[in-house]
């Protein structure tokens, strides 16, 4: 499959002049960052839509880093549904609703193909569309659209996405995801918690959800040090008590590394844009570096060819990606694609 395939190949048909969309696609990180493009594809077919975003508060941050985003829903789901009857559900369930219902939809997207995100999308004006039975990871979800489109979730989530709103609104989207994300400014790494970071680090992610994913802990101490020993700034963040143990393990001693406080999504959003290169494993953050196109090593051990292909970013000019059943990445090989990429110049 080539990487810079048309990602929808049905019949264009004509798109309104103006056109309001609300896209929902509530959750997890790395999956609101793939469906960014879609802005950029839907002001690319239509450059005075108004486009409106509804997610989970935790990720608010990421669709406002777009300028093609105007407004954006916040939900609390997770929160909500731990205290269903509680008075602040209920008041905050209602703001959400009565934010939402103000304006009256052209098309109403469900990118996600759950049914909580069917039930966010039912809650706006205007018709409502997503993926149909077969595509939607569930398939109830499509009983509250209009209209249903068949997308291969075999290819990577970005494609995926992409089709599906090309098909929704009637145009092509072709060529390689575009981002076109507004970067933090720089200036923002000097008040982060804990002091000051340095841009044009290189930060390194260790962080993931599936330990069986883990790059050992001594391969990410071995190249901390050869980063330090040739006088590379090196930032380790961290998002919990365990991550935190090995940040600090990864960095003991080395003059150059820092391990920051824990860090809000803003603020790591503004030290991966300014970032020289970041090394990081199949997690949301890395994800974001790569929305950010900064020069990437991406790193998916003991994983076979299929599923990481899935995952990679293969839009970036800078990327290597390691990941196959059975073997770890070693540091040399780690070091030597930083090295083509100029990141160590």
């Amino acid at each position: 499959m080539a990487h810079d395939d048309a990602v929808d190949r049905a019949t264009t048909r004509s798109v309104p002049a103006s056109l309001d969309v609300a896209l929902v696609k509530t959750s997890s990180l790395g999956d609101v960052i793939h469906a960014l493009p879609v802005v950029t594809d839907i002001l690319a077919a239509c450059p005075a839509a108004r486009i409106d975003w509804v997610v989970e508060e935790s990720f608010a941050e990421l669709p406002a880093l777009h300028p093609g985003v105007a407004t954006i829903h916040r939900v609390a789901m997770r929160r909500w549904r731990k205290a269903p009857l509680s008075a602040t559900t209920r008041a905050e369930w209602s703001r959400f609703r009565a934010g939402f219902r103000a304006r009256r939809y052209d098309l109403i997207l469900d990118l996600q193909g759950l049914l909580k995100s069917a039930f966010l999308a039912l809650q706006g004006r205007g018709p409502r569309a997503g993926f149909d039975r077969t595509s939607a990871r569930e398939p109830l979800a499509a009983l509250f659209y209009e209209r249903r489109f068949r997308v291969d979730q075999k290819q990577h989530a970005i494609r995926a996405l992409r089709s599906l709103a090309a098909q929704a609104l009637g145009y092509r989207a072709e060529g390689l995801p575009r981002f076109a994300l507004a970067p933090p400014p720089a200036e923002g790494l000097a008040q982060m918690p804990g002091g000051p970071l340095a841009p044009g680090s290189i930060v390194l992610l260790h962080m993931t959800a599936r330990a069986e994913k883990q790059w050992p802990a001594d391969r990410w101490r071995a190249l901390a040090q050869r980063l330090d020993a040739s006088g590379h700034d090196i930032v380790v963040p961290w998002g919990n008590d365990g991550e935190r143990a090995r940040a600090e393990a990864i960095a003991a001693g080395l003059a150059r590394a820092r391990v920051p406080q824990r860090l809000g999504l803003a603020q790591c959003a503004a030290l991966l844009a300014h970032a020289r290169a970041v090394v990081g494993l199949d997690t949301g953050l890395t994800h974001l570096a790569a929305a950010f196109e900064r020069p990437l090593v991406f790193m998916v051990p003991d994983t076979p060819r299929w599923p990481r292909y899935r995952a990679e970013p293969f839009w970036l000019p800078q990327m290597a990606a390691f990941g196959h059943a059975g073997k770890m990445p070693e540091v040399d090989e780690v070091w030597s694609a930083l090295e083509r990429m100029g990141a160590l110049d």
